[in-house]
């Protein structure tokens, strides 16, 4: 009988251990139920997630392709993330946020899980420093170099190069002339905001900057010579090796021509390109009022020239976009009203709708797409 007990004992206390289970599966979908459905990503903006539709109580139409309902939520879910962007934007009409969302994109950000690699990464460099590095293994560091470099993050670069962003401007010119009392020309423009601040800081941490561009330290400054300053006598690679395009050029720590132009090219004609017949800055006198802020868009606007635009790793397109409408500056103050060097650059044609197959002559030798480094996933079609 002693094996009767322990067999009875055992299921005893089986069977208590599955009522608990049970009360627990239970206990934990209530309170899923009461909590609903994670949050989801769309836009860059927090939309609550798309439930399972109930067919017994859909809204959807009987015998139509949507007899869950599934696309009718997928639609309410995407009107919430066009709201929240009008409500950001409450002189811009709804209806044309929504369009822009389906033809912009902005670049994608980093994870939690990037950043967080990225930091560890930066707190070794930081340990290195901490031990002693001296400056001439400073200068040599490997990050400095391909194919480190290539990598790099913010964070890394800014454990010795934080100077960067905390520099200030003169209080006052060398002649004694205060900066509360002048501008600067690039001042003038409406994309300018504030007191005057590094030009480092307004590329990387202005409130402009964040919202427009997506850039890196990396993206300017792609390699290093430390004693030639030239492409040809980088440590990392053979003498005279330096590929077609160098990543610096003599003298400089950029290719001025690679990155700076790639936003601030001037036009190819600044008079005479689509028959303006005076430069910008007189023509936009006569197109521009409180109803057309921004005279770039009566040829660049929803269905005129060049609509296939920005859409590149290191810019906010969508972003772009909606400032563009409430901003005059927003597409003058890159193309022309900051073209350090006075010079155009062969931005890419990409096709666009009604696009006519004749090539002006000036845009003879174009690229009809971005550079393979920069381009952005296609966005699907809904």
């Amino acid at each position: 009988m002693k094996w009767l007990n322990w067999v009875l004992v055992r299921f005893s206390v089986l069977g208590a251990l599955g009522t608990v289970a049970l009360a627990i599966f239970v206990l934990v979908n209530l309170v899923a139920v009461a909590m609903g459905p994670e949050p989801a990503v769309a836009n860059g903006l927090a939309t609550q997630a798309v439930p399972e539709p109930d067919p017994a109580t859909s809204t959807a139409a009987p015998g139509s392709d949507d007899p869950a309902g599934v696309l009718l939520a997928a639609t309410e879910t995407t009107n919430d993330a066009t709201a929240d962007l009008a409500a950001m934007h409450p002189t811009i009409d709804p209806e044309l946020i929504a369009s822009l969302e389906a033809a912009f994109n902005n670049a994608p950000q980093r994870s939690d899980a990037d950043i967080a690699e990225a930091q560890a990464r930066a707190a070794a460099i930081q340990a290195e420093v901490d031990a002693g590095m001296d400056y001439q293994r400073a200068r040599y560091y490997p990050l400095h170099f391909a194919p480190a470099i290539e990598t790099a993050s913010n964070e890394e670069c800014l454990v010795c190069h934080q100077e960067i962003l905390d520099h200030q401007p003169r209080s006052a010119s060398p002649a004694g002339v205060s900066t509360d009392s002048t501008f600067a020309w690039y001042q003038t423009l409406d994309t300018y905001e504030g007191p005057q601040a590094s030009f480092h800081w307004r590329h990387l941490e202005s409130d402009y900057a964040k919202n427009v561009m997506n850039l890196e330290c990396v993206f300017c400054h792609k390699g290093n010579d430390p004693r030639e300053e030239s492409p040809y006598m980088v440590p990392t690679r053979a003498a005279g090796s330096a590929p077609d395009v160098p990543e610096f050029t003599n003298r400089k720590m950029v290719n001025p021509s690679e990155t700076c132009l790639l936003c601030h090219g001037a036009m190819p004609d600044p008079i005479e390109i689509m028959g303006l017949g005076a430069p910008w800055p007189e023509t936009r006198l006569d197109m521009e009022d409180e109803e057309t802020i921004n005279g770039c868009l009566v040829c660049h606007g929803e269905y005129g020239f060049r609509t296939s635009r920005h859409n590149v790793s290191y810019l906010n397109a969508l972003n772009i976009e909606l400032t563009a409408r409430e901003k005059s500056d927003t597409c003058y103050g890159c193309h022309g009203g900051r073209q350090w060097y006075q010079i155009s650059y062969p931005y890419p044609r990409h096709p666009w709708p009604d696009m006519d197959e004749e090539v002006p002559e000036w845009a003879a030798d174009r690229p009809t797409q971005s550079k393979p480094e920069y381009q952005l996933p296609p966005i699907p079609v809904e």
